[in-house]
C-alpha cells in the first residue's frame, strides 16, 4: 500500500463506492504545483471545505462559514480525512443516504505555497506543518489571494481536530469580506441549487478513479453530423473521435450481417453508426448494469461466442463492475456501458447482442424488471404468438400494471414490466410464472410447460425462468445476428394489431427514423415506483 493509499483508508472506510458518486481515489500523478480547493458543499449543514494537496492526496478541513478575506474574522476548521486527488474538481451530488450525502460546487480554486512563521528559518515540510498544527500558507486563487493562517487549537467532543483558519492584514485582505457573497462556482459559474438540479458529472467509484467520471448529459445528446462525417470519411480502420472519446475503430468495410433480398449487406461501419445513432436512447436501459455480449468477429454468418468477463486489453477508461460473488473459474469483471462510447467499443468488437442483468450493480440481487418471454416453438405461427401477446396486454389493463413490448428481431415477443425495488427474483419469478399459467390455461392449445424444447410438440413457452440473477434478455435496441441487422424493437401495445407487423420488421436502417417520428417506447420501463399486484 502507498503513502496516499494509506493516507485515504478513513475516506473509504466512510464510503459505499457502489452508491456514492465519488471517487475513491487513485495514485497521484508526480510533478506540478501544489494546489488548493474550495468546495461548498450542502450535505447535512451547509459547509466549505478547503482542501491542500500535500503528499499525493488533498488534506481537508471544514470550514462552517467558509474562509474570508477579512483579517479581523476568526473561523473555525475541522480537520476532516484525506481526499484523492481526482477530488479536486469534484461539482455534482454524492446520494441521500452516503456520507456527505448532498450537492457540491468547485467554490475556489489556485495554487498555495507554505511560509515557515519563524523569522529567519525556510518553510517546513508541509506534511509536517499539519502534524505540528500550524500551517502559514499563500492562496493564489480565484476568490482567495494572500497569507492565510490555520492554527489548530484543540479537539472536539466527537474527537475531530479542532482549527482556526484566518487572513492576515495585507494588501489583499477586505474588511466585511463574507463567502456567501460570492456563491458561485468557479468552473461552472452556477450555484448548488442549480447544479443539484442539473448535475453536469456523474462518479462511479467502484472503478478505479481515471474511469469513474461520466458526463451526465453525453447519454442524452445525440451524436453529431460531423462526428458521423468523420466515420464516413475514415478508410477501413482509424481512430474515431466521438462522444469525447478517440476510438479505435477496424475492418470497417468488413460484412457483419448479409443481404436481405433486395438489399446491401450490412458491414461494421454501418452497425457504429447505428450503435452512436441508437446510443443515447439505449443507455438507460443498459447504464449501472453488468453487461454480456454475444460477439459475431467474423459476421453474424458465424458461430458466435458469450462474453461475460471484460478482456484485460480493454482501454482503462472503460466502465466496469467486478462481481464480488464471482466464484472461481466464472465471469468476474464485466463491461457496464455508463457512456455511449462504451456500446461503440463494444460494437467495434464485433457485439452484435446486448444483454443487460435485470438488476443493478449496487443490489445485484434485486431485479428491477419481471420478465415475459414469449418463446415460440417450431410450430407456432406467428399469430398465435400474436394472440398470446394479446392476452397478456388484456391481464395487465385488468390489473393497472404497466408493461411494455418488443420484437425480439427473431421470432418472438418480449414484455417488461417495471417494478419497485423490493422483491427478489424468487418472489418476480413467482409472479410471472402464475401471471402466465393463468394466461396459458385460456389457450392451452398453443403453450406447452415442458423445459425441453425436444417435449414442447412444437408448442411455444411462457418462459418465467428468465427471472433470475445473472440471467438477461436482449435489449431493447439490440442488433440481433441475422440477414439484414434486425433489432429488437420496442412496440406500442396497438401495433399487435397491425397486420404488417413482423418480429424481424426493424432493422440497424429503418429503427432510427421510426425513433424519430415515434420517440421511445419502451420508455415507461424506467419506472421504479410500481408494486406487482396479487393475482387472485
Amino acid at each position: 500500500m502507498s503513502a496516499a493509499d494509506s493516507k485515504l483508508a478513513a475516506y473509504q472506510r466512510k464510503r459505499d463506492f457502489a452508491v456514492t458518486p465519488e471517487p475513491a481515489g487513485s495514485p497521484p500523478q508526480p510533478g506540478g504545483q501544489a494546489r488548493f480547493v474550495v468546495q461548498r458543499h450542502r450535505a447535512r449543514r451547509l459547509h466549505y471545505d478547503l482542501r491542500l494537496e500535500i503528499g499525493g492526496v488533498l488534506v481537508s478541513w471544514a470550514v462552517p462559514k467558509g474562509p474570508t478575506l477579512d483579517p479581523a474574522a476568526r473561523r473555525a476548521a475541522f480537520h476532516v480525512e484525506d481526499h484523492p486527488l481526482e477530488y479536486f474538481d469534484f461539482e455534482g451530488v454524492i446520494p441521500t443516504g452516503q456520507y456527505g450525502g448532498g450537492d457540491v460546487i468547485v467554490w475556489d480554486v489556485g495554487t498555495w505555497q507554505l511560509h515557515s512563521h519563524l523569522k529567519g528559518k525556510t518553510a517546513i515540510d508541509p506534511g509536517r506543518a499539519v502534524a505540528d498544527g500550524e500551517l502559514h500558507l499563500d492562496l493564489q486563487g480565484e476568490k482567495l489571494r494572500g497569507r492565510f493562517v490555520l492554527v489548530r487549537t484543540g479537539t472536539d467532543t466527537s474527537g475531530k481536530q479542532t482549527w482556526l483558519l484566518l487572513h492576515k492584514r495585507d494588501e489583499y485582505a477586505v474588511e466585511g469580506w463574507n463567502a456567501e457573497d460570492h456563491p458561485r462556482s468557479v468552473l461552472s459559474g452556477r450555484t448548488n441549487e442549480e447544479v443539484k438540479a442539473d448535475p453536469d458529472r456523474a462518479w462511479h467509484s467502484d472503478q478505479p478513479a481515471a474511469r469513474a467520471s461520466v458526463a451526465v448529459k453525453a447519454l442524452s445528446r445525440a451524436v453529431g453530423d460531423d462526428e458521423l462525417a468523420e466515420l464516413d470519411a475514415l478508410p477501413a480502420s482509424g481512430v474515431w473521435h466521438v462522444f469525447g472519446r478517440a476510438l479505435r475503430v477496424t475492418n470497417l468495410d468488413k460484412v457483419l450481417f448479409p443481404a436481405r433480398p433486395g438489399e446491401e449487406p450490412v458491414d461494421k461501419r454501418d452497425l457504429l453508426r447505428y450503435t452512436a445513432q441508437i446510443a443515447p436512447t439505449a443507455l438507460p436501459y443498459l447504464s449501472g448494469r453488468p453487461l454480456t455480449l454475444r460477439r459475431f468477429p467474423d459476421g453474424a454468418q458465424s458461430k458466435g461466442f458469450w462474453q461475460k468477463q471484460l478482456p484485460g486489453h480493454a482501454p482503462g477508461w472503460l466502465p466496469r463492475w467486478d462481481n464480488p460473488a464471482a466464484e472461481p473459474g466464472h465471469a468476474g469483471t464485466y463491461l457496464v456501458a455508463d457512456e455511449p462510447a462504451a456500446l461503440i467499443w463494444a460494437a467495434n468488437s464485433g457485439a452484435l447482442e446486448w444483454h443487460p442483468w435485470t438488476s443493478r450493480v449496487e443490489r445485484p440481487d434485486l431485479p428491477t424488471y419481471a420478465l415475459i418471454d414469449l418463446d415460440p416453438g417450431e410450430r407456432t405461427p406467428w399469430e398465435d404468438l400474436l394472440a398470446l401477446a394479446r392476452l397478456h396486454r388484456t391481464a395487465f389493463e385488468h390489473l393497472g400494471v404497466a408493461a411494455r413490448a418488443k420484437v425480439t428481431g427473431r421470432r418472438g415477443i418480449q414484455i417488461w414490466v417495471p417494478i419497485a425495488p423490493g422483491p427478489d427474483f424468487d418472489e418476480t419469478r413467482a409472479w410471472v410464472e402464475q401471471l402466465s399459467r393463468i394466461i396459458g390455461k385460456v389457450v392451452p392449445g398453443l403453450v406447452s410447460w415442458e423445459w425441453q424444447r425436444a417435449d414442447r410438440a412444437g408448442r411455444a413457452r411462457l418462459d418465467y425462468t428468465q427471472n433470475a440473477a445473472g440471467k438477461t434478455l436482449v435489449a431493447p435496441y439490440s442488433p440481433r445476428p441475422a440477414a439484414g441487422a434486425p433489432v429488437s424493437a420496442p412496440i406500442a401495445w396497438e401495433e399487435l394489431d397491425d397486420p404488417e407487423l413482423r418480429p424481424d420488421s426493424f432493422t440497424i436502417r429503418t429503427l432510427p427514423a421510426r425513433l424519430a417520428e415515434k420517440g421511445d417506447l419502451f420508455r415507461d420501463v424506467l419506472a421504479r415506483d410500481q408494486v406487482l399486484p396479487a393475482l387472485g
